[in-house]
C-alpha cells in the first residue's frame, strides 16, 4: 500500500539553502519505502538526506520503522538531518560562517 509523500515542514528551507551554495536537489520523498527524502549532488559526490523537523519534539524527529530498515541495509552515505546548518554540513560545507 501507498501513501502519499509527507514533507516535514523545514525541508523547502534546506533545499533552498543547498541550491544557494550550488547543490542539486533531488526530492525523492515519493519513493517512500524509507528511502531518505532529498538526493543531492555537489561536487561530484552523491548525498542522501533524510529530513527530520528540528522544531518537533525529539520523540518526533525518530526514523520511521522503514526508515530504520534502510538505512540499516543501505551500504552507502546516508544522514539525518533537522535544519540548513546539518545539511549543509553534510555536503562538507564549513557552516560556521552562517548567521545564528
Amino acid at each position: 500500500m501507498r501513501y502519499a509523500a509527507k514533507v516535514d515542514a523545514n525541508q523547502g528551507e534546506i533545499v533552498k539553502a543547498l541550491r544557494d551554495i550550488g547543490c542539486t536537489v533531488q526530492s525523492l520523498a515519493p519513493v517512500g519505502g524509507g528511502v531518505p527524502d532529498l538526493l543531492v549532488g555537489y561536487h561530484g559526490v552523491n548525498y542522501l538526506l533524510e529530513v527530520k523537523d528540528g522544531s518537533r519534539p525529539p520523540s518526533e524527529r525518530g526514523l520511521t520503522p522503514h526508515q530504520e530498515k534502510f538505512h540499516a541495509s543501505w551500504r552507502g552515505q546516508k544522514t539525518v538531518v533537522t535544519s540548513r546548518e546539518e545539511a549543509l554540513a553534510a555536503v562538507g560545507v564549513n557552516v560556521s560562517w552562517l548567521p545564528r
